[in-house]
């Protein structure tokens, strides 16, 4: 009989580790960001369907945040936030940027993002413009 503990995979789907990993919420989000080009294993392109080992190079696009990292583990399975930290290793290099980056968000003061005006919003703007106009 086979231990449960025993089963340790040697190689994962790189959208099953990634969603493991909780770098992204569903597998299915984790396999859009590969098929558009976010996601790059040892300096190459991916897919969903490679095969991940301990050792192997990702590095992670997610809007503005870019990770480089490195797999210690494998899971195919998602535990843990505790547990999915210790499937990687961010490089120092890539954790120096992200946190620069992050400050210098924070000194230029992100604004929040224009939403398109509502019904009563877009005729009170056409009721201003006529006033203008006349």
């Amino acid at each position: 009989m086979n231990d449960r503990h025993d089963n340790v995979p040697t190689e994962v789907r790189a959208d099953v580790w990634l969603w493991a990993a909780r770098f992204f919420k569903t597998r299915s989000i984790a396999k859009q960001a590969i098929a558009s080009g976010k996601i790059d294993v040892n300096g190459g392109g991916c897919k969903a369907a490679k095969l991940l080992h301990a050792g192997d190079m990702l590095k992670i696009s997610r809007g503005e945040e870019r990770l480089e990292v490195e797999v210690l583990a494998l899971a195919d399975k998602r535990g843990p936030a505790s547990a999915a930290q210790a499937l990687y290793r961010e490089s120092e290099a890539s954790r120096l940027a992200r946190e620069a980056q992050r400050e210098q968000r924070r000194l230029v003061g992100v604004q929040a993002p224009r939403q398109r005006p509502d019904k009563h919003a877009r005729r009170e703007l056409r009721r201003l413009k006529d006033r203008h106009e006349t």
